[in-house]
């Protein structure tokens, strides 16, 4: 995958010997793909929905440590006799840590929620004294009502979208526009492709996914951003070359420090997401997916959507050269 000579020079010595690889001669199939997975992501997004969870929907969540580590399934089942329906069970932390989570229920939609907290924390008190253990504490209770639920998702979806136009509006004014829509497109691709994902699999939507939502953004920008300051660099240095041929060799000079930044937050991320506990396996996940989409996506939605849109040198030099130059070719003549 090694760029060909173009334009009667070696695109090689332009990298000061080095070899120059072709990422763009894959572009307009890695981009198609992208896009691909874009729209049949939309299409899952529809069909399928999320699985929206307790910080969206509603609910009671208790926390609670046992002195002797126990059976979560005893304790589920001695919730469903106790009349609590689907009752989400599981250790934080450690084994003697547990976290209940109870959806909504109709008696206490339209009560006040310190009420419910209080009468809530001595039922499920009594319950594991009697049936669990007789020392167990509860550490926590928090009631969230649908309407809170709902917002927290409105909200979650506005934080998304003032994040993508606050960074167009960022690259268009820092760089240049073709590079500013190249980023926004990328960062769309990867949240959208992550959404995706996570309804495909039926994965539980909270506010940490979309805190690794917005980390997304975050990690995927910042890789685009080292990107786009190279290729403006070069394309001020390199002055025989063509826009396809600086953007490869900005890939190129780029791909080493991509490939170690990803690496060793993507190994981070498999760690939180084995050592973590299932607090955060939602949240370590989703930014897996997201470290490796916007990886990708850097490359070949964002870098080659700038150069289809037209970016070239003229774009980065100061009006002051331009126009010297010009009184000097006028002068020549």
């Amino acid at each position: 995958m090694i760029v060909n000579q173009k334009e009667n020079h070696d695109v090689r010595e332009l990298n000061h010997g080095r070899r120059v690889l072709d990422f763009l001669k894959f572009g307009f199939i890695a981009f198609v793909i992208s896009m691909l997975l874009v729209v049949a992501s939309f299409v899952i997004i529809l069909v399928k929905g999320f699985n929206l969870g307790q910080d969206f929907t509603g609910g009671t969540t208790v926390e609670l440590t046992v002195t002797k580590a126990i059976n979560l399934d005893d304790l589920r089942n001695s919730l469903r006799d106790e009349g609590y329906h689907e009752p989400i069970v599981q250790y934080y932390g450690s084994s003697k840590d547990i976290i209940i989570r109870l959806p909504t229920t109709s008696q206490s939609e339209g009560s006040v929620s310190s009420a419910i907290d209080n009468a809530l924390g001595m039922k499920i008190s009594n319950l594991v004294h009697k049936n669990i253990d007789s020392n167990a504490e509860i550490k926590r209770i928090e009631f969230v009502g649908p309407t809170v639920g709902t917002e927290l998702a409105q909200d979650g979806i506005l934080a998304i979208c003032a994040a993508l136009i606050c960074i167009l509006i960022y690259i268009a004014f820092r760089f240049e526009w073709r590079f500013g829509t190249g980023a926004v497109v990328a960062l769309a691709h990867d949240v959208v492709i992550t959404a995706g994902y996570l309804s495909l699999f039926n994965r539980e939507l909270d506010l940490t996914i979309i805190a690794a939502m917005l980390s997304i953004i975050g990690y995927s920008l910042n890789d685009t951003i080292v990107v786009f300051d190279r290729i403006r660099e070069n394309f001020r240095k390199i002055r025989r070359a063509s826009p396809y041929d600086v953007i490869n060799i900005s890939l190129t000079q780029t791909l080493h420090r991509t490939l170690m930044t990803s690496g060793t937050t993507l190994a981070v991320v498999i760690i939180l997401y084995i050592f973590g506990g299932s607090m955060l396996k939602g949240f370590s996940e989703t930014l897996g997916v997201g470290i490796v989409l916007g990886t990708i996506s850097s490359i070949y939605v964002a870098a080659y959507m700038s150069l289809k849109l037209g970016v070239k040198r003229e774009h980065f030099m100061p009006p002051k050269v331009e126009a010297e130059g010009a009184d000097q070719n006028a002068i020549l003549r």
